[in-house]
């Protein structure tokens, strides 16, 4: 028999919602397995190898970008991390999103969960187990949250094989596809919301 019989019992139940000051005080170790959706712990899966590997890979390459922009520009701070507690909201009830891969604005370390308002860039690698969330849940909340642009990451044999962005009509809080980039030569730029390179050579062979 299931392990989940003996645990669904009422006294299991989540107690209260978990609200942004109590998500600080949790336990890092937990919160590096769940979500907060609408105040409520979900469960985080376990990315596979593949989906790191393109996760981190992706994020070299917005980070190279990041780097120019600034030294080009010289109009603020940018930085690039991976798998990260982001705050899309905090009322009625908090939801607290980690994406593979975001570009913000430079914060201190202690803040967080990250404000959503200071995220450009959110990208989520599609796995079996993510590809509804991260299409459907994931793109409407990041887009009432606020955050500019979303990129969809879909792999396939081994490889990133196709990028779908995503721009925020702000006029109805939805995203709206801007363009599908596709490894049809060895590089591929793109101007939103920096410039970005990618380098479809570096998002081959991504399991060795």
């Amino acid at each position: 028999m299931s392990a989940v019989f003996d645990w669904a019992k009422e006294e299991n139940l989540q107690p209260e919602p978990i609200t942004v000051a109590i998500w600080k005080e949790l336990p890092e170790a937990f919160c590096r397995l769940v979500e907060v959706v609408n105040g409520e712990a979900v469960r985080a899966e376990s990315p596979t190898r593949r989906h790191q590997k393109a996760a981190r890979r992706i994020a070299d390459l917005v980070e190279v970008a990041a780097e120019t922009h600034m030294n080009r520009h010289q109009d603020g701070c940018l930085d690039v991390d991976t798998d990260f507690d982001v705050v899309l909201w905090e009322f009625p009830n908090a939801t607290i999103r980690r994406p593979d891969v975001a570009l913000f604005d430079c914060a201190p370390e202690e803040l967080r969960p990250l404000p959503a308002s200071m995220v450009k860039l959110a990208i989520e690698v599609v796995s079996p187990t993510s590809e509804k969330i991260d299409i459907a849940e994931k793109k409407a909340e990041y887009a009432l949250a606020g955050i500019p642009w979303y990129w969809i990451v879909w792999t396939d044999e081994n490889q990133v094989a196709s990028i779908a962005i995503h721009v925020l009509d702000h006029a109805h809080d939805q995203y709206r596809l801007h363009a599908v980039l596709e490894p049809t030569s060895t590089e591929t730029v793109i101007d939103m919301p920096i410039r970005i390179r990618i380098d479809w050579t570096r998002l081959s062979e991504l399991v060795r």
